[in-house]
């Protein structure tokens, strides 16, 4: 905290960055619009080294002023300077585009609440040119006379002391009210600023300030701008996890030569070193100055024209010939990765490791398919559990794909996998009153129905391993703050019981649910989404895996007959097509229990339509899932199912603009599968 000094006298404790709970003692001070100016007009005069009775203003006001003379700021004029140029305004924009963005739902807010009030709020880049204007419209056209509004660049450099430049400069919330603005224009007014930081970095980044004229002044004022700047530094701080987690999802899935033993880092646009793996020594000393024990690096910046080079450019020079992958989201270049030649292993370790690669091809072994959609899903699997300080990990899937074979393949490529504990747990099959005892554990007697000898929760059983909670999204609201903090903190307390019991879980989440969607709608923390999606694996729903149908189907056949020491069942290949066909809403799950159910029932060894339920042996188109389906080309004739498809995704790229994310969430399918649709049809992306 702050103390900054009111117009009643009164000491007002305002929130700093970093908050180390000790005050900063400032003198008390009335302010005297009398006594203020005349201390303005005397040291406008030239009259330094006044006392404080002769010069009754706060000390933050009395060295911005020193500091306004000496850099010889005009005190007579009256306005800021601004740009009006709209290209240029389009480009400070852009330039500011992640901080306009995780200010929009404040200004949104606090802009309606202002209405009426005789009050705006302003947002200001790191240069202090505003870039955002809300709040009351009366003040906003009057901040035109003075140039507070975009454009306006308020740096105490241009226009002395104010809440924007002044904020800038001390690095801290501040507010300057009427006469203790240093240029005579800008006397009739008041305000308050708090600096916003980088979450990445703690760098200075822009301001949040409120203005109006003098009689909305009140103390409280540099309180309210300060918790602005604060639930906008965590919308940035939302913002930086869910690109880190798309930027590594990103890599994951088009890294086809990283190996576990490779050196990794990624960057973002900006330069920031958003991840690392295994890097050589000397860059983590050299190039990042072991970033861990002290604050984050950044790099070249990647918007620049000759980032990516410049980027190389900086790295000893035996490590330019590293690999260097650039990242993609949304069409625009985002971030790259650089991946580093391994240092020689010793034998030891790739005995190890030549281990690890057999329990990984078993496991994968029993992921039956070949089609892209699913050996795709199987390789990013692979790859993530080569991750292993990756300690969470989200799979999306519809119900029944097989989430749990993958939670299980990427516990058997961890390192010593097969020695370690792999605990699943269904949160859909959870009450909410047993959620905690399942998840934490309870001592004996904690609450009505605990065993008399107390029990572990699944944290502590998969101590060691793996732990994979299936339909994450069926946990309630109220439990999901304490998942949270064992993730964080790697110790979890029993219910009724204060000792705290270390853990070493590697958390693998699973979800039938769009968990983007309930974060939005408030059915899901979103610091908890971002903290186990730091990979994402898609599942693909049995519909996408085309002749995968059919392997699944000899699978489960030859499975069940063995079982049950009968013979294999033939299917006709009417009875193929309609499988083919048929849509599949329960997955590889449906299919499974479709051939129990024909071993069970069928008469004889042939399986034909009359053998089939209803709705599969009717058949029927498959296809992308929330797709428009166009029937007939411009010619009349009938399209394809590959033609329709093609012409449905144009149709939702159109609609929305050309925006990658929209168009996966309105079609209903993952990233990946759309980047891999347009490629099959020959879209190039942001063209329809």
């Amino acid at each position: 905290m702050a103390i900054d000094v009111g117009s009643d006298g009164k000491q007002l404790l305002i929130p700093r960055p970093n908050d180390q709970g000790r005050p900063l003692p400032i003198a008390e001070l009335d302010y005297d619009e009398g006594r203020t100016m005349k201390a303005w007009e005397s040291l406008l005069s030239g009259q330094t080294g006044l006392s404080r009775d002769r010069a009754p203003v706060r000390t933050l006001i009395q060295d911005s002023w020193l500091r306004c003379t000496s850099g010889g700021i005009n005190a007579l004029q009256n306005e800021a300077p601004l740009t009006s140029d709209k290209d240029e305004i389009e480009r400070l924009s852009r330039s500011s585009l992640e901080l306009v963005l995780a200010a929009r739902r404040s200004f949104h807010a606090l802009g309606q609440l202002l209405q009426g009030t005789g009050a705006m709020l302003v947002l200001a880049n790191e240069d202090g040119t505003l870039i955002e204007a809300a709040g009351d419209k009366r003040t906003l056209h009057d901040g035109m006379d003075i140039h507070l509004a975009v454009g306006g660049t308020w740096t105490e450099g241009v226009v002395g002391t104010n809440g924007i430049g002044t904020a800038l400069w001390t690095g801290q919330p501040v507010f300057v009210h009427a006469a203790e603005h240093f240029c005579a224009g800008i006397k009739s007014w008041t305000c308050a600023g708090a600096p916003i930081r980088d979450p990445f970095d703690g760098k200075i980044i822009g301001v949040v300030d409120l203005s109006g004229h003098p009689d909305i002044f009140r103390p409280h004022n540099t309180a309210l701008v300060a918790a602005a700047a604060r639930e906008i530094e965590k919308a940035l701080a939302d913002q930086q996890s869910e690109e880190r987690t798309r930027l590594l999802e990103t890599f994951i899935t088009s890294a086809p030569r990283y190996h576990r033993s490779d050196g990794l880092m990624i960057v973002d646009h900006h330069g920031r070193v958003v991840y690392t793996a295994n890097l050589p020594q000397v860059i983590e000393q050299d190039l990042l100055g072991r970033p861990r024990q002290g604050r984050p690096r950044r790099l070249t910046d990647l918007r620049d024209p000759r980032g990516l080079d410049e980027l190389v450019s900086s790295l000893p020079r035996e490590f330019r010939s590293c690999h260097i992958n650039p990242l993609e989201l949304d069409g625009d270049l985002r971030g790259a990765a650089l991946v580093f030649p391994p240092a020689p292993a010793a034998p030891a370790l790739a005995t190890r490791d030549g281990g690890r690669s057999g329990q990984l091809r078993e496991a994968a072994s029993l992921i039956v398919g070949e089609s892209e959609a699913i050996r795709r899903a199987v390789d990013v699997a692979c790859r993530v559990s080569q991750f292993g300080d990756l300690t969470s990990l989200l799979i999306e899937g519809e119900t029944g794909v097989g989430k749990e074979l993958f939670a299980r393949l990427v516990h058997a490529g961890s390192c010593s996998g097969q020695h370690t504990p792999f605990v699943a747990m269904n949160c859909g099959a959870i009450t909410r009153e047993l959620f905690g005892s399942e998840l934490f554990g309870h001592v004996g007697g904690a609450f009505t129905g605990a065993t008399r000898e107390g029990k572990a929760g699944v944290f502590e059983r998969a101590n060691g391993g793996v732990l994979s909670l299936d339909e994450i999204g069926e946990m309630p609201l109220d439990i999901q703050p304490f998942l949270l903090r064992v993730l964080e903190d790697r110790v979890v307390n029993r219910i009724g019981d204060s000792r705290e019991r270390p853990v070493d879980v590697r958390l693998i989440a699973s979800t039938n649910r769009d968990l983007r969607a309930e974060v939005e709608a408030g059915r899901f923390r979103r610091d908890l989404y971002y903290r186990i999606g730091a990979v994402t694996i898609q599942v693909p729903p049995l519909r996408e895996r085309g002749e995968d149908i059919l392997l699944l189907l000899e699978h489960f056949n030859t499975r069940l007959a063995n079982r049950i020491g009968g013979e294999r069942l033939t299917f006709v290949n009417e009875v193929l097509d309609a499988l083919l066909a048929y849509a599949w809403p329960g997955n590889v799950r449906e299919l499974r229990n479709l051939v129990e159910k024909l071993h069970l029932l069928s008469n004889g060894g042939d399986v034909t339509l009359r053998d089939l339920p209803a709705e599969i042996a009717q058949g029927g188109r498959r296809g992308v899932v929330g797709l428009p389906s166009p029937q007939r080309a411009a010619d009349g004739t009938a399209l394809t199912l590959e033609e329709a498809e093609g012409e449905a995704i144009r149709s939702v790229l159109a609609a929305e603009g050309g925006n990658l994310s929209r168009v996966a969430r309105r079609l209903g399918i993952s990233r990946p599968t759309l980047y891999r649709k347009l490629e099959q049809h020959g879209i190039r992306r942001g063209f329809v």
